[in-house]
C-alpha cells in the first residue's frame, strides 16, 4: 500500500472513489447530478458509527464510500472505529486509488499527524493478506494507493514516510510470523535480516561455534536439541551521529517450540510457530525505522533457535553457565525463551545502548493475566516504561505495566545454581521478567511479554504485527521526528 498526503482538496476533485463522512461529502460533491444522486442514496442513511454506504455517482467522483459517525465522534476510540470502518471499505473497493478525507473529524487533543497515522495503520492491517503457500490464492484487494487529506504541522513528506514505513514494518513482521516452521527457521531469519542491509545497515551473526566461545550456555541449552543451528542475528542501523549511543531491541526467535524434553501437549502445538513473533516484531520495527530514515542509531538482536527434543536436548535439572557468568538450573525446558534472551541481553550491552527493549511471546501466564488486549510491560525505569505506555496509547497498541518487585525474585531460588529458570505456578509472567532482569546491569530496560497480543488463534489465526506500532512510535518519538 502506498500512502501520499495532500494538504488541500482540489476545487474540482476527480477520483475513482472518495472515502469520507456525510457532512464532508455534501461539501465536496459539486456536480449537480452527483448531488442529486447523493441526496437520494442517503435519504435513509443514519450517520452512526456502525454505518457504511458505497454509492456510485455520475461526474468526476465516480464512487463515494460514506463512513458514519463523524459528526458524533469525540474520543480517540471513536476515530479509531471510523478508521477501521474506512479500512474495511477500502479493502473491498474495485479501484486502484482512493482519496480519503477524514481529517475534518474533530477529536479533542489530537493532531492531523495522529489521524493520518491511525488511518494508515488501520488500512495496512486490513489490507494484509498471507497466501504464499496456497495453490489458488484468494483475490487480493485492488486498492494499491491512498491519497489522504492532511493539515498537520509536521511536513507532509515526513508524515507520509512514517505511514509507509509502518506499513512495510507491519507486513514484514506478519509475514515472518505466518511462515510455516519448515520454512522459517533460524537460517531463514538470518536471510531475511540480510535483506535489510544498506549503506547505513550492517547485519552480522554469531554462529553456534562463536556462541560457545562466548560462553552462551543458556542459548546453546535450547538450540542443541535441533538439527538446525541457532543464530544470534545482529542488525545495526546507523541513522544518527557516530557519537550517539544506540537504542536496542532484542527479540525472542524460537521458530518452533515443542517444549523440548518438557514436551507440550499436542493441542494447538501448531501455534508454536508463532513463538518467534518477538523476533518478527523487532525486525518489523527495525525495517520501519530504516524505511523512515529516523535520525537515531539502533541495534537489534534476534535470538533465533528451535526448541526440539532429541538425544542432544537439554534435560530438566541440567545446569548451564550463561554469558554473564551466572548459572541456571533448568527445571523446565519449555521455559526456553528466557534462556536465549538472557544471553542476548548480555551481548547487547556490549553496544552500550541508551535503553533496551526486549520482546517475547514468553509466558502462557501473561495470557491468563491480560488476555489478548494488552501486552505485559515490565521495566526497571519509570521513564522508559512511561514512554512505552504512551506510545501504546498513541497507536492503540496498548501495554499494561506489571510489577518487578524483589519479593518475586525469591521464587527463582535454586539449591544447586545461582537461579532456576522457572518460579512455580504463581505469577509466571512476573517471575519470567524477574529472571531477565538479573541479566541487565546499569541500563534502562523494558520487557514486553506479547504471548497474548502477537498472534490470533481460531478462525483469525495469524500474526497480528503487534507490538510493531508501539515500538516504531517509541523510536520515532526518541528521534524527534
Amino acid at each position: 500500500m502506498k500512502y501520499t498526503l495532500t494538504t488541500s482538496i482540489p476545487d474540482k476533485l476527480s477520483t475513482p472513489c472518495l472515502v469520507t463522512t456525510l457532512a464532508q461529502a455534501k461539501r465536496l460533491i459539486k456536480d449537480a447530478q452527483a448531488k442529486k444522486a447523493l441526496r437520494l442514496a442517503t435519504s435513509d442513511f443514519e450517520d452512526k458509527a456502525d454505518q457504511k454506504l458505497l454509492i456510485n455517482l455520475p461526474g468526476p467522483i465516480a464512487r463515494l464510500a460514506l463512513i458514519g459517525g463523524g459528526a458524533a465522534a469525540k474520543t480517540r476510540k471513536d476515530y479509531r472505529n471510523i478508521a477501521q470502518a474506512a479500512a474495511a471499505m477500502v479493502q473491498t473497493l474495485p479501484v486502484r486509488q482512493v482519496f480519503i478525507a477524514l481529517d475534518q473529524v474533530s477529536i479533542r487533543g489530537t493532531r492531523s499527524e495522529w489521524k493520518a497515522q491511525t488511518l494508515a495503520q488501520a488500512i495496512s492491517l486490513a489490507m494484509y493478506r498471507y497466501d504464499s503457500h496456497k495453490s489458488k490464492p484468494a483475490k487480493r484487494p485492488q486498492v494499491t494507493g491512498a491519497r489522504v487529506v492532511y493539515t498537520g504541522k509536521t511536513t507532509a513528506a515526513k508524515t507520509a514516510a512514517c505511514m509507509n514505513a509502518l506499513d512495510a514494518g507491519l507486513a514484514l513482521s506478519r509475514d515472518l510470523g505466518n511462515e510455516p516452521p519448515n520454512v522459517c527457521n533460524p537460517t531463514y531469519l538470518l536471510q531475511q535480516a540480510r535483506k535489510l542491509r544498506s549503506a547505513k545497515v550492517k547485519v552480522s551473526n554469531l554462529t553456534e561455534k562463536r556462541m560457545e566461545e562466548l560462553g552462551m550456555g543458556a542459548f546453546m541449552a535450547v538450540s542443541r536439541g535441533s538439527d538446525t543451528p541457532g543464530q544470534m542475528i545482529i542488525i545495526e542501523y546507523n541513522g544518527g551521529k557516530k557519537s550517539e549511543a544506540p537504542y536496542a531491541l532484542v527479540g525472542k526467535g524460537i521458530t518452533f517450540d515443542t517444549g523440548g524434553i518438557s514436551l507440550k501437549p499436542p493441542g494447538a502445538m501448531d501455534e508454536m510457530k508463532f513463538d518467534m513473533c518477538g523476533a518478527a516484531t523487532v525486525m518489523g520495527a527495525t525495517k520501519a525505522v530504516i524505511e523512515a530514515k529516523l535520525p537515531i542509531n539502533l541495534v537489534t538482536i534476534v535470538a533465533a533457535a528451535e526448541n526440539m527434543p532429541s538425544g542432544n536436548a537439554t534435560r530438566p535439572a541440567d545446569i548451564v553457565t550463561t554469558a554473564s557468568g551466572q548459572t541456571v538450573e533448568i527445571l523446565n525446558t519449555d521455559a526456553e525463551g528466557r534462556l536465549v534472551l538472557c544471553d542476548a541481553l548480555t551481548h547487547v550491552q556490549k553496544f552500550k545502548p541508551r535503553a533496551i527493549v526486549d520482546v517475547a511471546t514468553l509466558t502462557g501466564a501473561c495470557i491468563v493475566a491480560l488476555g489478548s488486549t494488552a501486552s505485559a510491560l515490565y521495566s526497571n525505569s519509570d521513564d522508559l516504561a512511561g514512554a512505552l505506555l504512551d506510545s501504546g496509547e498513541e497507536t492503540g497498541d496498548r501495554a499494561w505495566r506489571m510489577p518487578l518487585w524483589e519479593e518475586y525474585h525469591s521464587q527463582l531460588k535454586s539449591n544447586f545454581a545461582d537461579m532456576a529458570n522457572i518460579g512455580g505456578r504463581e505469577a509466571g509472567s512476573v517471575t519470567a521478567a524477574c529472571f531477565l532482569e538479573k541479566f541487565v546491569n546499569g541500563v534502562d530496560w523494558a520487557h514486553l511479554d506479547v504471548a497474548g497480543s502477537a498472534f490470533f488463534g481460531g478462525a483469525r489465526k495469524g500474526a497480528s504485527g503487534r507490538p510493531v506500532p508501539l515500538l516504531f512510535d517509541y523510536l520515532r518519538q526518541q528521534s524527534g521526528v
